[in-house]
C-alpha cells in the first residue's frame, strides 16, 4: 500500500512539474471589453481558451463610422509557448511572441517588426487594460476597457 501511495504521489509531482513548463491561456482576457471616449469607441472581444486556442477581435471606430479593425488569436505551441498572432484589416498575421506572464498580465514582443513591438494585457479589477508601444516604451498607446454592456 505504502509503495503504491509513493507511486500515485511522484505521477501527481510530475503532473505537476509538467504543468508548470506550459503556459496558461491568459482566461482572465475572456470576454467583450468597449473603450467608449465621446463618440470615439474601440472594442475587443476574447474568446474562452479552448483547444490551446483564444480567439480575439478589434475594432475601432467613432459615432457609426468603422475606422479599422483586426483580427487575433492567442495560440499555445506544443512546448507550451504562447503567441499572439495578429492579422490588422485581414492582412498578413505578425506574430508576438509572450515574453513575461503574470497571474493577471501578459507581454508579448516581436522587436522586428515596425510598431507595435511589444503589445501588454492587464486587469485592474473589473478593467481590461491594454498598451502597444515599441520595445524601449517609447510612442506607446493605452486602453482602458470596460465590460461591455455595464
Amino acid at each position: 500500500m505504502r509503495k503504491r501511495v509513493s507511486m500515485i504521489a511522484a505521477s501527481l509531482l510530475l503532473a505537476l512539474a509538467g504543468r508548470a513548463h506550459a503556459a496558461d491561456l491568459p482566461d482572465w482576457m475572456t470576454g467583450e471589453w468597449l473603450q467608449q471616449r465621446d463618440d470615439r469607441w474601440s472594442e475587443e472581444v476574447w474568446s474562452l481558451p479552448r483547444g490551446g486556442t483564444m480567439i480575439g477581435m478589434g475594432r475601432v471606430g467613432r459615432g457609426e463610422s468603422l475606422r479599422s479593425w483586426e483580427v487575433m488569436r492567442i495560440v499555445r505551441a506544443a512546448d507550451g509557448t504562447l503567441t499572439l498572432h495578429a492579422a490588422p484589416e485581414g492582412g498578413k498575421s505578425v506574430a508576438f511572441p509572450a515574453v513575461e506572464q503574470g497571474v493577471r498580465d501578459i507581454i508579448f514582443a516581436n522587436p522586428d517588426h515596425d510598431y507595435p513591438q511589444r503589445i501588454h494585457y492587464w486587469r485592474e479589477g473589473r478593467l481590461l487594460m491594454a498598451e502597444t508601444a515599441k520595445m524601449d516604451g517609447s510612442e506607446a498607446q493605452s486602453w482602458t476597457y470596460t465590460p461591455a454592456g455595464q
